[in-house]
């Protein structure tokens, strides 16, 4: 096979794949993203719409994805390929015929640029300013600003990649009454759009991760990018009620307009009774009242419904392309030359202090996943299901042996010696967690200890992760991936 040295890929070419215009359809809510996809960020670029979302510490970070209809969703490009710290709430914009994409991550805020959403995207800019979950508006006089959590703003320079004077308090969010049950006040996620004279600020309040009612999206509006700003009648614009409903901490929402004056809202929620697949995407269209306020079409409370489409695809894996899938992520990898594509593997560096993690989100399927892969020097390496450094069960090769690690002290259940292992399998339905290891991938032995990953924490996202630890590599040779059903977890 040739020989090909692969690193970090960002962008594809334009997808050529066909969808159905839906304008003038009104389905109802939908979920666009199934999956840990918080935060969204939408943005239309003629007939075509883009999308990005929070990425946290993992690389390559800042997925964009494309569509023309709004329901039907496929990621394009990484917008991120240098670690700056866990990336949140992005906002993603047109200004000028150039894209912008403004997000906080290490205690400051960045900005990456393009000329196209398919990239190449820049370096990161670090705009020094501290704050998160940015909002960016321009005036018509040219200025520019970024709206940050707390109410607060600042001036940006023309280019947009540098700050102008001091912080603004230009904002100090919709009082809910006292008897609701919240996290927090957290006035966050200030999001503009500009209708008819009027600049409207679409934030969240109530927290995120505390109770099932926490979340919510609130409206005001302003004759100015800076205020003063009025409160909506209507605040706030979504909520969850009571935790009967499907959709629990519902929030983070950003308004924009599909066609001529027909609007939607792109939010994030949690399923009820499936937490553990994280916050997922929604979208619903909103409409406006004879007194220029907007309101979401279906307020339908318990009777809430929203019909899932299915966008995020979990495919298998031979490691034969020109570049990295796009579904993939690293925990732990920095540096470009820490992995490499290469006669059909993938190899990457592992490290003594911690695991080293090559990642994708679970989208909600009970599924069964295989992997070839062997270690060099002193790794480790095996397979996961991974919610966290203290929430993970799997199964993994270490010392001519196959074991099930255990949290983030290393330690293991159980050692069944296995020298020409080089095939470890898991079997996911029903909560429930069946481990296989192999020498040739045909005949195999099934692991002496299953686990009920009903026992790991209700908050945080589940990953399927292929990991290494100890000095050394892994070397992954195929990744296999099998739906099995669509229960609830």
């Amino acid at each position: 096979m040739k020989k090909r040295l692969i690193l970090f890929a960002l962008a594809l070419a334009p997808c050529s794949y066909a969808q159905t215009p839906a304008a003038g359809l009104d389905p109802g809510p939908a979920v666009i993203l199934s999956g840990d996809f918080p935060d969204p960020t939408i943005l239309r670029d003629g007939g075509d719409f883009f999308l990005t979302h929070s990425s946290f510490h993992y690389l390559p970070g800042l997925l964009i994805w494309h569509s023309t209809d709004l329901y039907r969703w496929r990621p394009v490009a990484r917008a991120l390929s240098r670690h700056v710290g866990s990336v949140w709430a992005p906002d993603l914009i047109k200004h000028n015929d150039k894209f912008y994409i403004y997000f906080p991550a290490g205690e400051t805020n960045w900005v990456v640029t393009a000329k196209s959403p398919y990239g190449p995207w820049s370096d990161p800019v670090d705009l020094k300013i501290k704050g998160i979950d940015p909002g960016h508006v321009a005036a018509p006089d040219g200025k520019r600003y970024l709206h940050l959590n707390r109410g607060e703003a600042f001036e940006l320079a023309p280019d947009g990649l540098s700050v102008k004077g001091d912080r603004r308090k230009v904002y100090g969010g919709w009082q809910y009454p006292e008897d609701w049950v919240v996290e927090c006040f957290c006035l966050e996620s200030p999001k503009l759009a500009f209708r008819k004279g009027f600049y409207y600020l679409t934030s969240a309040q109530g927290g995120t991760a505390g109770p099932s009612t926490s979340h919510m999206v609130v409206a005001a509006r302003s004759k100015s990018p800076l205020g003063p700003w009025d409160n909506s009648p209507y605040n706030p614009i979504i909520r969850t009620w009571s935790r009967s409903e499907p959709w629990w901490s519902k929030g983070h929402g950003t308004v924009f307009e599909r066609a001529s004056d027909e609007w939607f809202i792109v939010y994030h929620a949690m399923e009820n009774g499936a937490r553990r697949k994280g916050r997922q995407t929604l979208l619903e269209a909103i409409d406006w009242k004879d007194d220029g306020w907007y309101v979401p079409r279906h307020p339908d409370r318990d009777r809430f419904q929203a019909k899932i489409y299915r966008n995020w695809e979990i495919a298998s894996d031979d490691f034969a392309a020109s570049s990295l899938g796009l579904q993939w992520q690293f925990e732990g990898i920095e540096k470009k030359h820490e992995f490499r594509l290469q006669d059909g593997k993938l190899r990457f560096d592992t490290k003594d202090a911690k695991r080293t993690l090559l990642l994708l989100p679970v989208t909600g399927a009970d599924f069964e996943v295989a992997v070839q892969l062997e270690a060099e020097g002193d790794a480790e390496a095996g397979l996961l299901l991974y919610q966290g450094p203290d929430a993970l069960l799997g199964i993994g090769l270490k010392d001519g042996a196959v074991v099930s690690p255990t949290g983030s002290t290393y330690r293991y259940r159980d050692r069944i010696e296995c020298k020409a292992c080089r095939h470890l399998k898991y079997r996911f339905e029903r909560k429930e967690m069946v481990l296989s290891f192999s020498q040739d991938g045909v005949r195999w032995r099934r692991f002496p200890r299953a686990f009920d990953v009903g026992l790991f924490p209700e908050f945080g996202s589940l990953k399927i992760a292929v990991y290494g630890y100890g000095k050394g590599a892994v070397v992954l040779d195929q990744f296999d991936y099998r739906s099995i059903g669509d229960t609830k977890r």
